[in-house]
C-alpha cells in the first residue's frame, strides 16, 4: 500500500526563507489582530495538519477507490467506510474554518495556510478533499457577494462544517459554453425563486457526509438575455433551513445518477435534477458568470494543488520503491555481494525520480506564492500592493491550475514507470494516482481553456500590463543576480527566456490583430501557457539555489536538505527548462498547419479559411 509523509521541511522553507510569510502577514492589520501572523503559530498548524492527514485520511485513499459511492433509490447517496467519520474528526478539530472569516465562526488565518492543507489533504485523499473543496468555494463566493441575510444564515453553518456546498455549472450540452444552459428561474414573488433544470458533473452533489448541502446554481431568469449577459447565481439548498438556521423540509434537488469515473470513485460525482427548487439569488441579477468566477478562481488554484499533491505522494512512493527494488548491475556495483544493485543507482531511474521533485517542488512555490498573493490583496493596508498582488493571481492562476495538473499527471505517469510491471498493480497504488490525476486536466475549464484565458483575456486583452509588471519583476532579479557564482548560468537562461516570452507574445498579438486572428491565438495558447510556466519555475528554482547556496556557504546544511535544493535546481535548468526552446517554435508555427482541408478528418466539406 502507498505511503505519505506531508514534506514539512520543504513547507516551512518557503514560508519563512523563500517568501518570509511570516513577516509579510504581519504587515496586515487583519492577521496582526487575529494573531494569526506568529511564525511557531503557522508552524504548529502545518504540523496537526501533517498528523491529520496522515492519520486520518491516507488509510482511506485506497478504501475510496475501491468502494466509491453509492446512490440509493430515493437519490441519496453512501460515500465510502471511514469517509463520513473522518469528515466528522476534520470539522470538530476546526480544520473547516482555517482561514475563514471570524465573524461567521472562522479563525481567521492565512489563505497561505489552508492552501497547504488543502495540498496535503490531496496527497493523501484527492476524492475526499473535494467534499470541503466544494464547500470553500461556495463560502467564497458568498462570502464575496451575497446578501447579509444570506450570509447570516448559511455562512456559519459552511464554515463550521455541518452543512457543505458545492458549484452547478456543466448541463449535457453546455459545458464549457455556459451561455446556453437551459436551467431556468422564476420570481415566486416572495423574495425566492423556482429552479428547474439538470446539472452534470457535480463534485459532491450527494452525500451522508454533512446535514445539508448548499448548491449554487446558475441558471436563467424568465426574460433574461440570452447567453453568457442572462446568467444569474442562486442558492439552493438541499434541505430548507428555517430562521433559527435548523434544516427544515425537503427542496426539489434530487440526485439522478452518479457518474462511474476513471479516477476519483469516492467523490459523488453526480447529476441533479432541479425539479422546481426553491432557491434565493446570490449577488444581481445576470451578474452570475461574475460571481462564479470568484468560485471558479479558487476552485482552479485548488485543482492545480490536486495535481501537486498527486505528484508529491506519487514521487515519494516511487523514491522508497527506487531504494528498495533491486535490478540489473551498475558500473561500479553497489552492493557486490548482491545479484543486483537498488535501481535508484540508474540513471533513467533518477531521471524520472528528480522529474518528480523538480516539478512538485516548484510548483508548491508557485502556489504558496500565489497564496500568500491573496492574503495581500485581501488584507494589505495599501492599496497599491493589493492591485499588484490581484494582477499577479490573475495572470498565474491558469499557470497554476493547467501547467502543475499537466506536471502532476505526468510525475504520477512517471513514478508509475519507476516501478515497472508492479506500478500497473492495483495492490501498489500508483496506477490510483494515474487514474486520479487526470481529471485535473479537465475539470474546472480544461486546460486548453485555461490557456486561452491566459493568452487571450490575461494577456493580450489588456495589452500585456499585467504581463509587463512580472516582466519587470524578473528583469531586477537578473539584473541583480546575473554575476552571481552559484547561480549566474540560471539567471542567464532565465533572462534570456523571459525576454523571449515577450517577443513571443508580441508575434501572436499581431497574428491575432489579422483576419482570422481568433484562430491564431487558440493554435498558439497551450504551448505559450506551457512556456510561460516554465519561465515562472525557472525564476523560483534559481531564488530557491540563491538561498540554499547561502546556507551551504554559511556552513548551515547538516542534513543535505539545502545541497539538493541546489543539484534539484541544475536538474530542472540542465533537463527540463530546455523545452521552452521547442515550445518556441511550434507557437511560432501559428495556426498554418492547423488549417488544413477538412477531407484530412474525413469529411466532405471544405474548412472555412483553408
Amino acid at each position: 500500500m502507498p505511503t505519505y509523509k506531508a514534506p514539512l521541511r520543504d513547507i516551512k522553507f518557503l514560508m519563512n526563507e523563500l517568501l518570509d510569510a511570516p513577516g509579510q502577514l504581519a504587515q496586515m492589520p487583519y492577521y496582526a489582530q487575529n494573531e494569526t501572523a506568529d511564525a511557531d503559530l503557522l508552524s504548529q498548524v502545518l504540523d496537526e495538519a501533517a498528523r491529520f492527514v496522515e492519520s486520518e485520511l491516507v488509510p482511506l485513499n485506497a478504501v475510496g477507490d475501491k468502494e466509491g459511492c453509492t446512490r440509493h433509490e430515493n437519490g441519496d447517496v453512501t460515500t465510502p467506510t471511514g469517509f463520513k467519520a473522518a469528515y466528522q474528526k476534520y470539522t470538530q478539530a476546526g480544520w473547516s474554518a482555517l482561514d475563514a472569516d471570524p465573524n461567521y465562526g472562522g479563525q481567521g488565518m492565512p489563505h497561505l495556510i489552508s492552501n497547504v492543507l488543502v495540498e496535503m489533504m490531496n496527497s493523501a485523499n484527492v476524492a475526499w478533499a473535494m467534499y470541503p473543496g466544494l464547500s470553500h468555494g461556495a463560502y467564497s463566493a458568498l462570502h464575496a457577494v451575497g446578501s447579509d441575510e444570506l450570509k447570516n444564515l448559511y455562512l456559519p453553518k459552511i464554515v463550521s462544517g455541518e452543512w457543505t456546498g458545492t458549484m452547478c455549472l456543466t448541463e449535457p450540452h453546455a459545458g464549457t459554453d455556459l451561455g446556453m444552459i437551459r436551467t431556468k428561474a422564476s420570481d415566486n414573488g416572495d423574495g425566492s425563486y423556482s429552479i428547474t433544470g439538470t446539472k452534470i458533473f457535480i463534485s459532491a452533489g450527494e452525500h451522508d457526509m454533512a446535514e445539508n448541502i448548499v448548491h449554487l446554481v446558475l441558471a436563467r431568469l424568465d426574460g433574461s438575455p440570452e447567453g453568457t449577459k442572462g446568467i444569474s447565481l442562486f442558492l439552493v439548498p438541499k434541505f430548507i433551513p428555517g430562521a433559527d438556521g435548523r434544516v427544515g423540509e425537503r427542496n426539489g434537488v434530487v440526485c439522478g445518477s452518479l457518474e462511474h469515473k476513471m479516477g476519483i470513485h469516492g467523490n459523488a460525482t453526480a447529476v441533479l435534477n432541479f425539479d422546481g427548487a426553491k432557491g434565493w439569488l446570490v449577488g444581481e441579477v445576470n451578474k452570475g458568470m461574475n460571481h462564479m468566477f470568484i468560485m471558479m478562481n479558487a476552485a482552479r488554484l485548488g485543482t492545480g494543488l490536486q495535481g501537486l499533491g498527486l505528484g508529491e505522494v506519487a514521487y515519494q512512493n516511487a523514491l522508497a520503491y527506487a531504494k528498495d527494488r533491486t535490478q540489473m548491475r551498475h558500473e561500479p556495483r553497489v552492493n557486490p555481494s548482491e545479484q543486483a544493485d537498488p535501481i535508484i543507482v540508474h540513471p533513467d531511474v533518477r531521471r524520472m525520480l528528480l522529474t518528480g521533485k523538480a516539478y512538485s517542488e516548484a510548483g508548491r512555490a508557485m502556489a504558496m506564492w500565489l497564496a500568500l498573493s491573496l492574503d495581500t490583496e485581501h488584507h494589505h493596508p495599501d492599496e497599491a500592493k493589493r492591485k499588484e498582488a490581484a494582477d499577479l493571481v490573475a495572470l498565474l492562476t491558469p499557470i497554476a491550475k493547467a501547467f502543475m495538473t499537466d506536471n502532476g499527471f505526468n510525475v504520477a505517469v512517471q513514478s508509475q514507470q519507476v516501478f515497472g510491471g508492479h506500478g500497473y498493480i492495483q495492490e501498489w497504488g500508483m496506477e490510483q494516482f494515474v487514474r486520479d490525476a487526470r481529471i485535473g486536466q479537465i475539470y474546472e475549464g480544461t486546460n486548453g481553456i485555461q490557456a486561452l484565458d491566459l493568452l487571450g483575456r490575461k494577456v493580450l486583452m489588456d495589452g500585456g500590463k499585467k504581463l509587463q509588471k512580472l516582466a519587470g519583476t524578473l528583469q531586477a532579479f537578473v539584473e541583480e543576480h546575473e554575476d552571481d557564482e552559484a547561480i549566474g548560468e540560471y539567471v542567464s537562461q532565465l533572462g534570456k527566456a523571459a525576454q523571449q516570452l515577450g517577443s513571443l507574445t508580441m508575434v501572436v498579438g499581431q497574428k491575432a490583430m489579422q483576419e482570422g486572428g481568433a484562430d491564431e491565438v487558440n493554435a498558439a495558447a497551450v504551448d505559450y501557457l506551457r512556456f510561460f510556466g516554465h519561465v515562472v519555475y525557472g525564476y523560483l528554482w534559481a531564488r530557491m539555489a540563491k538561498i540554499a547556496q547561502d546556507k551551504i556557504d554559511a556552513g548551515q546544511d547538516k542534513d543535505g536538505f539545502y545541497l539538493a535544493k541546489v543539484q534539484t535546481a541544475r536538474f530542472y535548468f540542465a533537463k527540463l527548462f530546455p523545452e521552452i526552446k521547442t515550445l518556441a517554435t511550434t507557437i511560432k508555427a501559428g495556426n498554418e498547419t492547423l488549417a488544413v482541408d477538412d477531407r484530412v478528418f474525413g469529411l466532405d466539406r471544405q474548412l472555412v479559411g483553408a
